[in-house]
């Protein structure tokens, strides 16, 4: 079978790394172009990055010369990995030289006609790219986000509920990993024996995306949902998987054993189509009284699930409960390659053709 091949925006970056790592060997794509910034590029890869994962560095990806970070490159789509600094003008440039951008960067997550993806809850919502492309006058071009690390995190717990019940309110407190902030990310001396009750734009984030997650595609345009959130974010000394404490207020009652159930039995379309990125188990329940932790649960499903734990009624609002997310797996390059993979069972991004 002959693959699509992919091209990485800020390949040496943390994102880009693990864009790489998790695209080797994938049976889909391959990786046939890297980019990165004007000081990275015109040398190898092997030169340019400091590798910074636990697995090598794939033997075929350490010779392949670095581009610069514009149009032409030798692929037929990218992920975007960019740091916002730079991702909002670059992204649109590709777009509008044809290129179809799955994108993890936040520039575009809440323009209108761009869809903000999670293919188990809002796979409809890729009807906006003909939208976009009307809009914005391209061609074979278009931008895809997916969310938030702790948003998509969140959202991916509260799927099956808001499905079932209906949300009325979420309060949601985060304990987010080191890997968040990229490399080198926070000063040693600032994160030990300490916890940093600020993350610059990351409550807004959490409180704005989960409502267009969930909203409807209706008359060319996304209608959010009607449910509140509130965020406060903290980082950690943890170095990855995002913990989140949540407490829900529904809109229609659920006994406990209602809601673990709807938790443990939620499956989506990546499931059913058999997407090869898909977690066979989106939402995992974990019984323990202490669990989950990020260091036994966040690879639960090859970093691709939300674990919830800690599931019980709640004084004020109806329920609380403890969730996970690897960040940097399902909350970022795993998300933006399961989303690329729905675009390519929906015959909107590439071809897969048979040799045989």
């Amino acid at each position: 079978m002959s693959k699509i091949k992919a091209g990485i925006l800020g390949a040496t970056g943390a994102v880009g790394q693990r864009f790489i790592q998790l695209l080797e060997n994938h049976p889909w794509f391959e990786i046939t172009a890297l980019a990165a910034s004007d000081r990275s590029s015109g040398g190898k890869y092997t030169d340019a990055c400091n590798w910074r994962l636990a697995t090598p560095l794939p033997e075929r990806v350490r010779a392949l010369e670095v581009q610069p970070c514009r149009p032409p490159l030798d692929c037929d789509f990218v992920f975007s990995g960019l740091p916002s600094s730079v991702a909002g003008e670059l992204e649109e440039e590709f777009a509008q030289a044809g290129y179809p951008v799955i994108s993890n960067s936040m520039n575009h997550r809440m323009d209108e006609d761009v869809p903000l993806l999670v293919p188990e809850i809002n796979h409809d919502h890729i009807g906006l790219i003909d939208i976009q492309r009307k809009r914005r006058g391209y061609t074979t071009g278009y931008i895809v986000t997916n969310p938030n690390c702790s948003a998509i995190a969140l959202a991916l717990g509260l799927a099956p509920l808001h499905n079932q019940f209906g949300l009325e309110a979420v309060v949601v407190t985060t304990m987010q990993a080191l890997s968040g902030a990229g490399y080198p990310g926070v000063p040693s001396l600032d994160i030990i024996d300490n916890v940093i009750p600020f993350i610059k734009d990351e409550e807004p984030k959490l409180e704005e995306e989960p409502l267009k997650i969930f909203g409807k595609l209706t008359d060319d345009k996304i209608v959010f949902a009607d449910f509140l959130v509130s965020a406060q974010c903290h980082r950690v000394n943890v170095q990855d998987g995002h913990l989140e404490a949540v407490r829900i207020r529904l809109k229609k009652k659920a006994d406990e054993a209602e809601l673990i159930a709807a938790l443990e039995n939620y499956s989506s379309l990546p499931q059913e189509m058999r997407l090869p990125s898909a977690p066979a188990r989106p939402v995992i329940v974990r019984r323990e009284k202490d669990r989950p932790q990020p260091r036994y649960d966040r690879d639960a499903e090859n970093g691709m699930a939300t674990v919830v734990g800690r599931i019980s009624r709640d004084t004020i609002f109806d329920y609380k409960l403890v969730l996970l997310g690897h960040n940097t797996i399902r909350g970022a390059a795993g998300a933006a390659i399961l989303n690329a993979e729905l675009l390519v069972a929906r015959g909107l991004l590439g071809k897969l053709n048979s040799n045989s």
